[in-house]
């Protein structure tokens, strides 16, 4: 798999849904997770990290938006539920992804919403839990940049397997343009 995402919360408060976050995102793969300007309990926090995430993930906190240092050619995403943003069934994830999820009663500040890239939004009828959004959005990430057998046109499992991956052995332009049928010029 190519690329890397990472996730995280702004002005988090409660403790178990940021753990339920790490946990999620140590599931699905994520290279790291960050909070800003979060106030929470790191004991409480890992009463619902029950992986440890900690232990295997960087996570990096920041004091506010603008110390929000991310990898260079790292897409910063926010997840919000404006009636502008990209819905999630339709958005082309970047290669190199960073996540960010608003407070549980609150929304993404201003000065965050600047700061992305993109903003997308599950489309649902009202706001979620965050942990679940956060999952919801790596699982769409998983199926979108990884290879899956092909869903049947019937209820069930695939029938056809994964085809193999077709590794590309030495390319040349020459031969390429040797195999190449000739062009047909009219006069």
């Amino acid at each position: 798999m190519r690329g890397y995402f990472g996730i995280g919360v702004e002005e988090i408060s409660k403790a178990r849904n940021l753990g339920a976050l790490m946990r999620t995102a140590h599931a699905f793969g994520a290279s790291f997770v960050f909070t800003v300007a979060a106030a929470y309990s790191r004991r409480v926090t890992a009463d619902s990290d029950t992986s440890k995430a900690h232990k295997h993930l960087p996570f990096y906190e920041f004091p506010d938006v603008r110390s929000l240092l991310l990898p260079e050619g790292c897409a910063l995403v926010g997840i919000e539920l404006l009636d502008d943003a990209i819905d999630l069934p339709s958005f082309h994830h970047p290669p190199n992804a960073a996540y960010v999820l608003g407070p549980e009663k609150a929304s993404l500040s201003p000065a965050m919403l600047a700061r992305c890239d993109h903003v997308l939004r599950i489309p649902t009828r009202f706001c979620i839990n965050l942990g679940l959004a956060g999952g919801l959005v790596m699982y769409d990430r998983m199926l979108s940049t990884r290879r899956f057998a092909p869903r049947p046109s019937r209820p069930g499992g695939p029938v056809e397997p994964l085809p193999r991956h077709a590794h590309g052995g030495r390319f040349s332009r020459l031969d390429k343009f040797r195999a190449a049928p000739p062009a047909v010029v009219r006069e």
